[in-house]
């Protein structure tokens, strides 16, 4: 608008598409859903679950690798044998 209060011919078009965004927001899975609800209240949302959940299967897995390999004392396992032979050859023998 000019001076004069006419407009000056000018005219804006907004042809950009209106964009409505939406939040959608999955619902949580059943086993966060019970650990949030049996922790005692220590636990309050889905991502301290989730990250209970991660350092609980990181914890599971570093202790099976650390018993899987490792190095068992090999007398106790000879003392083992000994004992399940002896026990084996105590209970066949003839009576």
């Amino acid at each position: 608008m000019d001076q004069n209060n006419q407009s000056s011919g000018v005219v804006f078009e907004d042809t950009r598409p209106v964009q409505i965004t939406r939040t959608f927001q999955p619902a949580p899975s059943k086993i966060i859903e019970l650990t949030i609800k049996y922790s005692g209240g220590y636990i309050r949302d889905e991502k301290s679950a989730t990250l209970v959940l991660t350092g609980f299967v990181v914890l599971a897995i570093s202790t099976s690798i650390f018993l899987l390999f490792s190095d068992s004392s090999s007398d106790t396992q000879n003392k083992s044998r000994e004992a399940i032979e002896k026990a084996i050859k105590a209970t066949s023998a003839p009576r």
